[in-house]
């Protein structure tokens, strides 16, 4: 299992590392600890083990936090955990800039077949 929840958080954070550097670049280090921040603090009720302060100050460690975190916890687990997160993350950016700029970031990031939804659409599920 531990390899299986390995592979989990190594995606996770492939994932996070990617959308990362393409908010970075339009909303500054600052902006997207910011986001990043905020979408721990909502993502913590559902799921208590993630870490209030889970970015590191070290750009080639931002992650690190998370991805033992996401290790921490079974497959299932760390995947509900990171979709929330990123769902909550992504539908706050949505909020502040729009579906449409926040789509192209995503698919700049993950590539044309990303898909997006808001966390109001994860919420209605």
């Amino acid at each position: 299992m531990a390899p299986h929840t390995e592979n989990v958080a190594d995606a996770a954070i492939g994932l996070w590392e990617q959308m990362a550097t393409q908010i970075i670049s339009i909303v500054g280090e600052d902006g997207f600890n910011s986001l990043y921040a905020r979408s721990i603090f909502l993502a913590q009720p559902e799921f208590p083990w993630l870490a209030a302060n889970s970015l590191s100050p070290q750009t080639d460690q931002r992650f690190a936090e998370l991805k033992k975190r996401l290790e921490g916890q079974t497959p299932s687990q760390a995947r509900e955990a990171n979709s929330l997160l990123l769902l909550t993350f992504t539908g706050i950016l949505a909020a502040l800039i729009g579906d449409p700029l926040t789509t192209r970031i995503l698919r700049s990031a993950w590539g044309n077949d990303a898909s997006y939804s808001t966390s109001k659409e994860f919420k209605n599920e």
